[in-house]
């Protein structure tokens, strides 16, 4: 019956690495169809090598400084127990290597090529994994100093903050180094349009992550001994929350909504262990709401040239999202309990800061040594065709509107 357990275990875990892999997918199509037709290979390039860039970051150094683990045995002594270490060391990979296909989004369409593959090495090696084993495995007291303090710790089931916060506020110093697309705003302050080339792509990628995200959110609990139908339910309440809010504020857009659904989920990772259903249909409305607002408020006030807005959708909805568990998640407002709001409030809080922090210094020590950003012609004449030597169909040279 052990071995049996461990094996269900196994394939549980390896069947959420799966899902959260086909993720990646949805990013690479929700940029595609995003960005213009000139970015579009691109796009779909970074998503792929950012992946690969992870795996080998988080394989010899990431999972090493989060979890104390590395793999510098003989294959017998790692498959013991079917193997589960290692499924569980895909799993997380997964969650790790949606930093950079989160930021991806943001600097499409005049970040380098090399640069950005170097930053994403940097980022899953060495400033997520800090943050992430700090909240997923209690390194450097910080989780036990909060719960003498507050009577709780802090939590984050599945990630908005761990992943979508950080992936969303290192996006955000990104964006920043980099400035605006060419051609995005005028010196009279005047904006032009760059619109989405293929809402369909858009809308495709919307929909894989959406899928994924059920075991990205389910799957989080990592045995089947721990699997919740409530983690599921909350999930499936926050997309709906999500989706009708961003229908609503974004006045029918197409794009908004199908970014609602995904603002919902991002918010509802935290506490989709501990919050009641109708408690993250609000959390997922707000977020729905919030992507929409500050989205706009960013591209059209601010000139936050953020291209597919992964600094509201990701870094606000995921703060959003920490912040809602120590409301939510309380038995007053009809959680499970073992919630500290405060606790909730520093823990977020922290991986902003830690985020901003190392986005800055990774992508600022780039830009000095080597520079992050196409050149005005290189985006003029498009990614696709300045790095890959090839536009997305034969019959155009990809320049698109």
């Amino acid at each position: 019956m052990d071995a049996f357990k461990t094996g269900t275990d196994v394939l549980f875990i390896l069947m959420g690495a799966i899902l959260v892999l086909f993720m990646h997918a949805g990013f690479a199509f929700l940029e595609v169809g995003t960005v213009r037709a000139k970015n579009q290979v691109n796009a779909l390039v970074k998503i792929i090598t950012d992946f690969c860039s992870s795996t080998i970051a988080y394989f010899f150094i990431g999972y090493l400084i989060a979890y104390g683990t590395d793999f510098v045995e003989p294959a017998a002594v790692l498959g013991a127990n079917s193997g589960y270490e290692l499924v569980k060391f895909f799993f997380l990979l997964t969650f790790a290597a949606a930093i950079p296909a989160i930021v991806s989004g943001g600097i499409a369409e005049r970040a380098k090529f090399y640069p950005q593959l170097a930053a994403s090495f940097l980022i899953v090696a060495f400033v997520y994994p800090f943050f992430e084993g700090i909240v997923w495995n209690g390194n450097l007291g910080v989780q036990a100093w909060l719960e003498s303090r507050f009577g709780a710790q802090f939590h984050d089931f599945a990630g908005s903050i761990v992943v979508h916060a950080v992936g969303g506020w290192i996006g955000l110093a990104a964006v920043l180094l980099l400035g605006h697309r060419y051609g995005r705003y005028g010196k009279d302050g005047v904006m032009y349009a760059h619109p989405p080339s293929n809402i369909p792509f858009l809308a495709l990628g919307a929909w894989i992550l959406t899928v994924g995200w059920f075991g990205f959110n389910v799957m989080s609990a990592q045995t089947v001994e721990g699997v919740s139908g409530l983690v599921a339910m909350n999930s499936l309440m926050a997309m709906v929350g999500g989706t009708l809010a961003a229908l609503v504020a974004g006045k029918n857009d197409p794009g908004f909504v199908h970014n609602g659904p995904l603002a919902g989920l991002v918010a509802v990772c935290a506490g989709s262990d501990v919050m009641h259903p109708l408690g993250s249909l609000f959390v997922g409305a707000v977020a729905g709401g919030l992507f929409v607002y500050m989205f706009t408020l960013a591209q059209n006030r601010w000139k936050i040239d953020d291209v597919l807005g992964v600094w509201p959708l990701h870094g606000l909805c995921g703060a959003w999202g920490g912040i809602a568990a120590g409301i939510f998640g309380l038995e007053a407002f009809g959680g499970m309990g073992g919630i500290s709001f405060m606790s909730q409030l520093i823990g977020t809080v922290a991986g902003i800061a830690i985020a901003l922090i190392g986005g800055f210094i990774v992508y600022g020590a780039l830009k000095t040594f080597v520079g992050i950003r196409l050149t005005d012609e290189e985006q003029f004449e498009g990614a696709d065709l300045t790095i890959h030597k090839i536009s997305a169909t034969a019959d155009s040279k990809g320049w698109g509107a």
